[in-house]
């Protein structure tokens, strides 16, 4: 077995300090640390985000490989942004204005950044327009909804109607998601995609931006 695939089952079961100490070893050997992100790190959350799909494993499982994954990336990140690589696109994240909820807003950030994204996270009760202000200050190419109350998906409707009002439509990309949302509400209020779990989010943003992270 080669030290990425190593990497990548040591990120899978979540051992942040056999992780790290990986990513170090694999940099002393001279690998890319492009190719330690891609073939170690995104590897191994990929099979994270399928493996919790299939309800093989759960969320504190999650959690502990998300541990693991920023172990690894601490050390890759000042070296990718020395070789100038970009991240695969920059995506703000948060739950809508009126929603206090944030587990699962919280889980696709993980699998987001596990899969190469940069992410804006903005927590939670986030006014419709500083969704869109966000977006176009820091130039991202998403924007991720999460709602658990039907009482603030509404809020969903408004920020799409922004970016269509700021002529963003086409080059920011609105996705929505959370317990309540459904593909036909995506559609109904003009959204991007929908994604109905964490996994999925990731699949339909790379979508979205055409990325390969």
């Amino acid at each position: 077995m080669g030290i990425l695939d190593e990497i990548a089952e040591s990120l899978e079961r979540g051992e942040d300090q056999e992780v790290g100490a990986l990513v170090r070893r694999a940099l002393d050997e001279r690998h890319a640390p492009l190719e330690v992100l891609n073939q170690g790190l995104v590897a191994g959350m990929d099979v994270v985000g399928e493996r919790f799909r299939a309800r093989e494993i759960f969320l504190p499982d999650v959690l502990m490989a998300a541990r693991a994954m920023y172990a690894g990336l601490d050390l890759l990140k000042p070296l990718l942004a020395r070789e100038g690589v970009p991240s695969a696109a920059r995506v703000v994240l948060g739950s809508v204005h009126g929603d206090l909820h944030d587990i699962g807003k919280n889980l696709v950030g993980i699998m987001l950044r596990g899969a190469g994204f940069d992410v804006i996270d903005l927590g939670n009760d986030v006014p419709a327009a500083r969704f869109v202000d966000i977006a176009v200050e820091r130039g991202a190419s998403v924007i991720g909804l999460s709602a658990l109350l039907t009482t603030t998906m509404p809020v969903m409707k408004d920020v799409v109607e922004l970016v269509r009002a700021r002529g963003l439509a086409g080059r920011v990309r609105v996705i929505v998601g959370g317990a309540p949302v459904s593909e036909a509400w995506a559609r109904e209020i003009g959204a991007d995609a929908h994604g109905y779990d964490a996994a999925n989010a990731v699949e339909r943003v790379r979508a979205l931006v055409g990325a390969r992270a």
